[in-house]
């Protein structure tokens, strides 16, 4: 068996990250392919995310992408959280999302919202109807969706679902995906009409007749390793946040000889086969960037971040209520937290690293923070607090 150690797998990770080598410019797309999706729990971070990666992002591609040419889309996706995929890729990321048991379980829908799963479809239906061709805000679709099913208690049931909970499932199917807000209200469409009414070409995404409910597991989990690997069944679980580890195992077995056992520092982990021949021949790395918040190298490294912090740090970087913060990585171990701040024409950027860092670490960081403040159209002012 291979035997790696992390400094090895967060240099694989790295390059799989683009966080080596920005990406040529143009690219975002293939970089949230790369990424299995933007994290978008904070625009702000999903794009900053990108900006991370590509070279000469322009200000508003992300909200150009998912509102004008709508090759973007705004949607909840593993863990139930809220991500930005290509909008080509949807029909992968349904059917994979569609055979999670996070969200079909009776008790779930019975303690909580006092329904049961054939309400729950007959809810997700009307969703999906309610919203044929048409942009809504919760509160239209409240009242649509009661308007429809005849039922007003079931348009109340949307309403008391803070979080979006009840609506998870119509968006898993393909039958919900965020639209443009209106002001500070958030609102709905479905994302097989709302793609085809983007500009020409078309941008609806075709479904691959191979793509369905059987095979969608074994790509997602292809797709995971690429970039996350080298992975435990945990990891997988963790990322995925639906069937537990015991899906991870056999997801990851689905495989077969396309991946491969490795020893990661002791550790059983996954690569793919070709990867892992990759992964021994790679040199060593010098690599600074300002990753923000939540962003998809943190949130793949969760189960096993201490492995990648200098010390019993963890409570640094996750912090409670899910909050992820932005890090100072340095090849591919996070060696300290940052925060910005536009004030008036100035942006301001705080490093704190968790350890002492050498003077090129410093220099390379002032260089990302010189480049951030540019994409945020200010002029920095740059703060060590040691």
């Amino acid at each position: 068996m291979l035997k790696l150690t992390w400094a090895q797998a967060a240099s694989w990770r790295v390059r799989r990250h683009h966080l080596d080598q920005r990406a040529p410019a143009g690219s975002m797309l293939a970089v949230a392919s790369r990424l299995c999706g933007l994290h978008a729990q904070v625009m702000s971070s999903a794009e900053l995310t990108v900006w991370a990666r590509v070279e000469g992002l322009e200000r508003r591609a992300v909200q150009r992408a998912l509102w004008e040419d709508r090759t973007l889309v705004k949607t909840w996706a593993m863990r139930g959280t809220l991500h930005l995929l290509p909008a080509s890729e949807l029909p992968l990321w349904h059917a994979a999302l569609s055979t999670s048991p996070r969200y079909l379980r009776p008790a779930l829908w019975q303690k909580y919202f006092g329904i049961t799963l054939d309400e729950l479809d007959h809810l997700t239906e009307a969703i999906a109807a309610a919203l044929d061709g048409r942009v809504m805000t919760r509160e239209e679709l409240v009242q649509e969706v009661g308007r429809l099913t005849g039922s007003p208690a079931f348009g109340v049931k949307l309403a008391e679902s803070s979080w979006g909970t009840i609506l998870k499932p119509a968006a898993f199917t393909g039958r919900l995906c965020f639209g443009p807000s209106l002001g500070q209200r958030v609102r709905f469409t479905r994302p097989d009409t709302w793609l085809a009414a983007a500009a020409p070409p078309p941008r609806v995404p075709k479904m691959d007749p191979n793509i369905h409910a059987r095979t969608a597991p074994a790509a997602v989990t292809r797709r995971f390793l690429a970039a996350y690997g080298p992975a435990t069944f945990h990891d997988l679980a963790r990322w995925w946040g639906g069937g537990g580890v015991s899906s991870a195992r056999k997801w990851i077995a689905s495989l077969g000889e396309e991946v491969s056992p490795v020893d990661l520092d002791g550790t059983e982990a996954w690569m793919l086969a070709g990867d892992a021949r990759e992964v021994r021949e790679l040199p060593p790395i010098r690599s600074v960037r300002l990753l923000p918040g939540f962003d998809q190298y943190v949130v793949g490294a969760s189960r096993h971040a201490e492995c990648l912090l200098p010390g019993d740090l963890r409570q640094r970087v996750y912090r409670p209520q899910g909050w992820i913060s932005p890090v100072l990585l340095v090849n591919g171990r996070m060696q300290g937290a940052w925060r910005h701040e536009i004030k008036g024409s100035r942006v301001e950027v705080v490093i704190e690293p968790f350890v002492k860092v050498p003077s090129w670490v410093r220099r390379a960081a002032a260089q990302e923070a010189e480049r951030l403040a540019a994409f945020l159209g200010g002029a920095l002012s740059l703060v060590w607090k040691i």
